[in-house]
């Protein structure tokens, strides 16, 4: 989980950042990360900068939190260790709901453009951290920036 800033939350919606899975893509055995900006840009009518202009504009007006929260898997690949349970991903949006995330501390990760928690109720902190979650950190560092690399080329 991730708490993002406008300007973070536009780059992730740009971004569109996400990952085609077994079950939902013909030809797909493990998880694939894809981007497709704005979550579905070919569905868009308008030009991409009239949709980020608007997201920027509601959520400076609203003071609406933007959270970004991983459903997937943490500490290895899929297949190498469980999925986050849907225990966790509830408390984690509620905590985002109810603002018990309001007052935690957080950790600034540049390279992804995230503020990770450092505490959410009914979340062993391990899991906020995704570097705790793995074992092999050198192995961690590898996928690290093996995705790093992947959002670069998006950006191309």
């Amino acid at each position: 989980m991730a708490r993002l800033t406008t300007e973070d939350a536009i780059f992730h919606y740009l971004s569109g950042y996400t990952s085609k899975v077994s079950g939902t893509e013909c030809g797909i055995s493990r998880p694939l990360a894809t981007f497709s900006c704005m979550f579905g840009a070919p569905f868009f009518p308008l030009k991409t900068e009239e949709y980020t202009a608007l997201m920027a504009k509601k959520l400076n007006e609203t003071g609406a939190r933007v959270y970004l929260v991983n459903t997937g898997w943490c500490g290895g690949r899929a297949g190498e260790v469980s999925r986050i349970k849907l225990s966790i991903t509830r408390a984690l949006v509620n905590a985002a709901i109810n603002g018990s995330l309001e007052n935690v501390d957080y950790t600034r990760d540049e390279m992804f453009h995230l503020n990770v928690p450092g505490s959410c109720p009914g979340v062993d902190p391990q899991l906020l951290d995704p570097e705790k979650c793995w074992t092999d950190k050198d192995r961690y560092l590898e996928e690290r920036e093996a995705l790093a690399a992947l959002f670069r080329k998006s950006e191309e």
